[in-house]
């Protein structure tokens, strides 16, 4: 009886996490440049510069070097090629450990120089997309989204299990590539 109020509560946590209110399809994405690092090097994102070369797939994570974001960005590495393939630009953000970026960038078991992490210094760029964590607001939530290259949302999936938001993006960009309606 004295744990029923504890898996109560974790119960309901995990239900007000999965069902975390992000940007709808249809939203026009909110307009950032970010200071980041792709493979260990300082690199500068602006999401109107990246839209020009095709969709974009941003997503949020909590904080690098932590077990779930660890998966995700170890799961976008080895995706990145069919995201490449669809003139899709993936970029990474997070406002948890920024003093860990480079590193992570670099790392061949997470990102493996594949593709940039962004730096969101007090989670402006997570509010502005509606993903903070409840529970942690100066903290990305696991959100992802993918942007058509006019600027609008086309896709968006929060869950904080990593697993699915790569093959879902990629599914979204895929998508778009064939011309989906209301994509």
């Amino acid at each position: 009886m004295k744990y029923a109020l504890p898996i109560v509560l974790a119960g309901l946590l995990a239900v007000a996490a999965n069902a975390h209110a992000a940007l709808k399809p249809g939203t026009r994405a909110p307009a950032f440049s970010a200071p980041g690092y792709l493979d260990g090097r300082p690199f500068a994102f602006d999401l109107a510069d990246a839209l020009k070369q095709g969709p974009v797939v941003l997503y949020f994570f909590p904080a690098p070097h932590t077990a779930g974001c660890n998966i995700e960005a170890h799961l976008f590495s080895q995706a990145i090629d069919k995201f490449k393939a669809l003139h899709a630009t993936v970029i990474g953000i997070t406002a948890g450990h920024l003093d860990q970026l480079a590193q992570f960038s670099r790392e061949t078991k997470y990102c493996s120089g594949k593709f940039p992490v962004a730096a969101d210094k007090g989670a402006r760029i997570a509010k502005a997309y509606d993903a903070t964590l409840f529970f942690r607001p100066g903290w990305s939530d696991r959100t992802s989204y993918v942007i058509a290259p006019s600027g609008t949302v086309a896709y968006a999936y929060s869950s904080l299990d990593p697993d699915k938001h790569v093959q879902n993006t990629l599914r979204a960009v895929q998508a778009l590539e064939a011309g989906a309606p209301g994509q």
